[in-house]
């Protein structure tokens, strides 16, 4: 009989049922309704025991009184190192002889002290005259107390609550409690078990022993929510960590409950249990600060895990993938003053998220030099990432294509503002580059009517370069069609003669084929092209049988020459 009733308990088959019930939030009550059964003796096959301790000075209930996330977060703090410290031995177990025995003055040996067939709460009011053994959560036997002392274990408890309690139901919702009633050591065979919480849990493993029987919740906010989640994680209910995860989602977030669900306990029953609600915040971080540039003193004041969710985004707006690695850099430098840390998060962590195929080859030689990096890391990531610049279109895609569902995006690129070039160097027998510009169909689309979307610069000479695709209005014949130029970055009194040539690729034969040539003497923040690069309307550009979109990209280039 043993053997068949610790198969049918077994969390390993237990947990899949959790899933089709209130596992899944809110809704009809399943057929696994017990709450008629909850604290009743008619029910039970045993009782147990909460001892109830204090918290740390200065320490409330992490629910009580805290009518925000923000509240919640700030007891959240002051308590973790506290519940760190305790949490091997905050659950102790105690077999029926060896009951903590908390006498009153005129009672002898303790008898009467707790009447297993009340439900009422037995409340301590002075200390006690002795203790007998217990034992901890890992089985190890506490020393007895000194005569005429008192032991600070048992002075500590606040009050006693007895739960008459089914070990079947709660086996089948919870591993701790399944090892709990079956380990075979002679408590798991005791009628009585005991638990030890502080007074912050309290309410919240009442209200989590009723979901094991009831699947419901009579917590509605988010701190009563998050405490909730907290003891069900100790505990190892996941049904209920599933079920306060979807209510948590439904309600409305903010960069502070972001931030705040991101930094809860990182165990594996966590990740597992509460991924839905860290993928919100994490998609909630990325939307609200999707246009970097724009919020970055916030940015730079999130914490690692906030950071992280922003530069993890596809869909970041930000001018190139250079402005993300320095952007990385300051952050870093920032909360890591010492540079041992400093390269350690940046190795691990943060270094993962830099795009580093998309940077421009001038700052990739940059990336060499900095000390902030692990040298062998910089050469690794430089090398890996001019490999991909070399490789075919095709193979690109592909690469990409196979990092989708990995956490990693490397090879993916972001929704830059200024679009990604390949550029070609030549310093003999002139300088020269060629410089290579892709656009894809949707891209060229948003330019209608009057939009243009600018490259990356390019440097040829030590001047910086780049490219710009209108849709501009024909001076001629007035109709919109597609335009390219070039222009110089830098402004002021420096001038630079340049020749330069548009070609762009074109059906049938899929060749670059010349469109313009020409001539220009650059001064500081001047442009130069041609508003019609094609000599035809927008609507003949953009048509499906176009002769210059040739897998929905069209594929424009630039050769610059300096002039002798």
């Amino acid at each position: 009989m043993r053997d068949s009733n610790a198969d049918l308990f077994d969390p390993r088959t237990i947990m899949d049922s959790d899933c089709a019930t209130a596992g899944l939030g809110p809704g009809p009550v399943s057929d696994s309704d017990f709450a008629f059964a909850f604290n009743d003796s008619n029910f039970s096959d045993r009782v147990l025991r909460i001892e109830i301790i204090p918290d740390l000075p200065e320490t409330k209930s992490d629910g009580d009184g805290c009518t925000s996330i923000a509240d919640w977060a700030r007891n959240r703090k002051r308590r973790r190192e506290d519940i760190k410290k305790d949490s091997a031995v905050d659950v102790l177990v105690h077999c029926e002889e060896q009951i903590l025995t908390c006498s009153m003055p005129d009672t002898e040996d303790g008898e009467g002290y707790v009447n297993q067939d009340e439900e009422a709460v037995a409340m301590i009011e002075e200390s006690p005259s002795g203790v007998g053994n217990h034992l901890n959560k890992r089985g190890d036997e506490a020393a007895p107390a000194s005569d005429g002392l008192w032991s600070m274990d048992c002075s500590a408890v606040l009050r006693v609550k007895t739960i008459h309690i089914s070990s079947p139901i709660l086996a089948a919702k919870s591993p701790f409690f399944y090892k709990l009633f079956s380990n075979g050591m002679r408590e798991s065979e005791q009628r009585q078990v005991t638990l030890r919480i502080h007074a912050s849990e309290e309410a919240a493993l009442m209200d989590l022993l009723n979901f094991m029987y009831s699947n419901t919740l009579s917590a509605t906010t988010s701190p009563a929510l998050l405490d909730v989640l907290m003891a069900a994680d100790k505990f190892e209910v996941a049904s209920c960590m599933r079920y306060c995860s979807r209510l948590l989602r439904s309600m409305p977030m903010s960069c502070e409950s972001a931030l705040l669900y991101l930094d809860l306990p990182s165990s594996v029953l966590m990740a597992d249990a509460v991924q839905p609600l860290t993928d919100a915040a994490k998609q909630f971080l990325a939307a609200r600060y999707k246009d970097i540039t724009k919020f970055q003193d916030e940015v730079l004041n999130l914490p690692l895990a906030g950071v992280e969710a922003v530069l993890s985004s596809d869909d970041l707006q930000v001018p190139s993938e250079d402005a993300v690695y320095d952007f990385v850099l300051k952050w870093a430098r920032t909360h890591y003053p010492k540079l041992e840390d400093r390269r350690e998060v940046l190795g691990l962590r943060l270094g993962r998220l830099i795009r580093f195929p998309y940077m421009t080859c001038r700052k990739l030689r940059k990336v060499l030099t900095c000390n902030d990096f692990d040298p062998e890391l910089t050469s690794k990531v430089v090398l890996e990432a001019l490999f991909f610049k070399a490789e075919p279109p095709y193979r690109q895609r592909s690469l990409a294509a196979d990092e989708a569902s990995t956490r990693y995006h490397r090879f993916v690129e972001r929704a830059y503002k200024y679009r990604p070039v390949k550029v070609v160097e030549f310093e003999l027998p002139r300088q020269q580059c060629v410089v290579y510009l892709d656009l894809k169909r949707e891209e060229c689309s948003l330019l209608f009517p009057t939009g243009r979307v600018y490259s990356q610069a390019f440097h040829l000479g030590g001047q910086g370069f780049f490219l710009s695709a209108h849709c501009n209005m024909d001076q001629q014949s007035s109709f919109h069609c597609f335009g390219l130029f070039l222009g110089m970055q830098e402004k002021g009194s420096v001038t630079f003669a340049v020749d330069y040539e548009f070609a762009a690729r074109s059906k049938p034969t899929e060749e670059y084929v010349s469109k313009y040539k020409g001539n220009y003497t650059f001064t500081g923040g001047k442009a130069v092209g041609y508003r019609n690069l094609f000599s035809i309307p927008w609507t003949a550009f953009m048509a499906d049988d176009s002769l210059y979109f040739i897998d929905g990209v069209v594929h424009l280039r630039a050769e610059l020459t300096i002039r002798q």
